[in-house]
């Protein structure tokens, strides 16, 4: 920020611009805002593309008043286009340094992406989608080349502990009220985020070897446990160390709207025993990879991880499940992150599996659950 007393005005770092149907459109996607607004914006933002005066401002479009130029001044700045030089920056945007290789590209997905706005009506919903394939059948679920020459396969091997696991993975949405236990959720945590091994490169110190395949084996995701029901555990939000195999206690007291709220229209996950939630530590990978397609590693180890963990808690006999559908910047406030540094990308859970039940059932409004 410039060492002056007066009032200055910047571009934000932060922009995009592109047209939607007729509408010429401005976002600034660390702030998630985006407004519709003339050609002439671009003007006035590119005479912004470093600290300037509003006296400047007004002498460059001087066939203008004063007082509409303020305004329009006053408008760019609550919107987060303009940045001020006497407003210290939001922690999020100051951390957005370490994403400038990769920005624009990832960071106005990642952020224009974030937070699930509103629950959904899943009647409305399933009805929605019950006009829309009268209109517009889906896409076919599988695809073929008939015309190509076709070679059948032998009998695939379907027998045994690991094909029956994978079979048998399903997303549960309803569990029995029995506690998890403290040894199965430890099972669940080495197995799918635990460190293995290490290993000594070269002028590079230890990396990192877990069960999930990671880019460069610097394993950005972390993961945090909101304990609702572990036999032996208090409830409550805890870090898991991957290194050491414990947990560390961030804040006590854990309830199942808590989950409701961190995933939203989702509410059948609140009688889940225990939630996972998958963080990324960004600069990890920053660090070696300092181009944008990188990001696109860093979502699938999410990935990785979390099947990993469906596969083990389903060979433990368990109710597991995962959701993309997050109130991202909630759930970043009550782990203490700034969402840029370190955001939420995933969600898994599990509980215990309802009484004489083997198959995942659909929750008590199955029927729409089923049209979705």
């Amino acid at each position: 920020m410039p060492q002056s007393s007066r009032l200055l005005y910047r571009r934000s770092p932060h922009l995009v611009m592109y047209w939607r149907d007729a509408q010429l459109v401005f976002e600034n996607y660390t702030h998630a805002v985006r407004i519709a607004a003339d050609p002439i914006t671009f003007e006035v933002l590119q005479f912004f593309d470093r600290w300037r005066s509003a006296g400047a401002f007004f002498a460059r479009m001087s066939e203008f008043r004063r007082s509409s130029l303020q305004k329009a001044l006053n408008e760019l700045v609550e919107h987060a286009l303009l940045e001020r030089s006497d407003r210290r920056r939001k922690a999020a945007e100051r951390a957005m340094q370490t994403w400038r290789h990769w920005n624009p590209a990832a960071g106005f997905f990642h952020f224009s992406t974030k937070d699930v706005h509103r629950e959904y009506d899943r009647e409305a919903a399933a009805r929605l989608l019950r006009r829309r394939a009268r209109k517009r059948p889906p896409p076919p679920p599988v695809k073929h080349y008939p015309r190509a020459r076709q070679f059948s396969l032998p009998a695939s091997q379907t027998e045994g502990e690991f094909p029956r696991v994978l079979l048998a993975r399903r997303t549960w949405r309803r569990f029995s009220p029995r506690p998890l236990q403290l040894a199965e959720l430890s099972t669940l945590l080495r197995l799918s985020w635990g460190v293995q091994r290490w290993v000594k490169l070269r002028g590079l110190g230890r990396v990192a070897l877990k069960t999930t395949p990671s880019g460069g084996a610097l394993h950005p995701v972390e993961v945090y446990v909101l304990a609702l029901r572990v036999a032996g555990l208090p409830r409550g939000l805890y870090h898991y160390a991957a290194d050491r195999h414990r947990l560390e206690l961030l804040r006590s007291g854990a309830r199942p709207s808590q989950v409701a709220s961190y995933l939203p229209g989702q509410g059948w996950y609140a009688s889940a025993a225990a939630l996972i939630l998958m963080t990324a530590v960004f600069a990890r990978t920053q660090w070696k990879y300092p181009f944008p397609r990188a990001y696109r590693a860093v979502l699938i180890e999410a990935g990785h991880g979390c099947q990993t963990f469906c596969l083990a808690a389903t060979w433990l006999g368990l109710a597991p499940f995962c959701t993309m559908a997050l109130a991202d910047s909630r759930i970043e406030r009550d782990l203490g992150l700034e969402g840029a540094t370190e955001s939420v990308l995933y969600a898994a859970g599990v509980g215990t599996r309802p009484p004489a039940c083997d198959w995942a059932p659909w929750p008590s409004n199955w029927r729409v659950l089923k049209a979705l």
